[in-house]
């Protein structure tokens, strides 16, 4: 019997032992992970220079609080300063903890409550960041939700410009829905939402949580298409698979977050931070970028070529290293059948298999992906 809460439906697999794209489970059987942790293990599984960051920290020391004065959290906000061209860093410890912080961040600054987001959208199972989550499945079961939330669905013009007002503290949105299916925001939708929003004195949130620390080819998936926001919220990737999360945000906004207003005991923790800035230094280069970009659209041409002929594959989409194969049933079944094959891959929505390989995937592991991916899908 467990002694864990069944909030995960888990499979059949207890890791032992990864390394890079591979993962080992405990009766020896080898798969190739494309997963990543969902997005987090961006550099593999126990980078070397990662491993060797945080050995050091552990033999420095691992917590004091937030009270003390820690380089590393000024040198890792470095970092995410410049690689977004924001100003300031908040630290927590995950994706739904930024998201909240960003969440207050925008109803302190601006004094307004409404926010809107998107159908679809995935932001974290807080109470707040479950009500920003355009997903009803979320919220089963828990009551009435905080009733500051509005949603549209991403793309429709005329749906934001009618219910974005001035009473709109900020919109709030991923560039590509990550568990909504891999839904991508039109260029133009995208920047004119921004517009709209500053012209009516709302601030602009981009959910960064699983598209950023270089997953889609750029540091931040906003970069690709050259928007504005206000606030960044990023996880995931940042630490290698360390919890660590942050804000990054305007400098205006310092006054809203004063001593007292907000603050997190675990957040910027050393030993994560110390992970972080490893991370960020391979990461967060231009080279390493342009090779996550040449490899996501090798792999998005692989498989375009190898499942063009399988009339239940609808379209490749996404961007990057984070892609999504549209079939018109069920996704989940594919994900056991490649997992018996060796090979972990997730679903996002229904019907979408979703493809997150570490960033420094081979081409040999990419086309050994597909070759299962092939098989499992004819």
């Amino acid at each position: 019997m467990s002694h864990l809460f069944p909030t995960y439906a888990r499979w059949d697999v207890t890791p032992v032992a990864a390394k890079g794209a591979w993962l080992t489970d405990n009766s020896g059987k080898v798969y190739l992970d494309f997963t990543s942790g969902i997005s987090v293990c961006n550099l593999g599984h126990v980078p070397d220079q990662v491993k060797q960051a945080v050995e050091e920290q552990l033999n420095q020391f691992w917590h004091t609080s937030n009270l003390f004065q820690i380089e590393l959290q000024e040198e890792v906000a470095a970092q995410l300063t410049a690689a977004s061209g924001l100003d300031l860093v908040f630290f927590a410890n995950s994706g739904a903890e930024a998201n909240e912080a960003a969440i207050k961040l925008a109803r302190k600054a601006t004094g307004r409550s409404k926010i809107i987001t998107f159908f679809d959208s995935f932001h974290g199972r807080t109470f707040a960041t479950m009500a920003a989550t355009g997903q009803d499945k979320i919220k089963t079961g828990f009551g009435p939700m905080l009733p500051t939330f509005e949603y549209v669905s991403l793309n429709d013009w005329k749906a934001l410009e009618q219910t974005l007002d001035e009473d709109t503290a900020a919109i709030m949105f991923e560039v590509i829905q990550g568990e909504g299916g891999i839904n991508s925001g039109e260029a133009e939708f995208l920047q004119k939402a921004v517009e709209l929003a500053h012209q009516k004195g709302a601030l602009v949130i981009i959910d960064e949580v699983q598209t950023g620390i270089g997953r889609t080819g750029k540091a931040f998936a906003f970069q690709h298409l050259g928007l504005d926001p206000d606030i960044v919220s990023t996880a995931k990737g940042i630490a290698s698979g360390l919890p660590l999360g942050a804000i990054i945000g305007k400098k205006e906004l310092a006054t809203a977050f004063s001593p007292g207003s907000h603050g997190s005991t675990f957040g910027g923790n050393p030993v994560a931070l110390a992970a972080a800035k490893a991370t960020l230094q391979t990461i967060f280069n231009d080279s390493f970028l342009d090779e996550v970009t040449k490899k996501g659209a090798a792999l998005a041409d692989m498989l375009e070529t190898a499942l063009s002929a399988v009339p239940h594959v609808k379209k490749i989409k996404g961007k990057g290293l984070m892609i999504g194969i549209e079939l018109d049933g069920e996704a989940a079944p594919f994900v056991t059948a490649a997992r018996e094959k060796g090979l972990l891959i997730l679903t996002a929505g229904t019907h979408v298999l979703r493809l997150l390989p570490p960033l420094t995937v081979t081409k040999e592991e990419m086309e050994q992906a597909v070759d299962v991916l092939a098989d499992v899908l004819k």
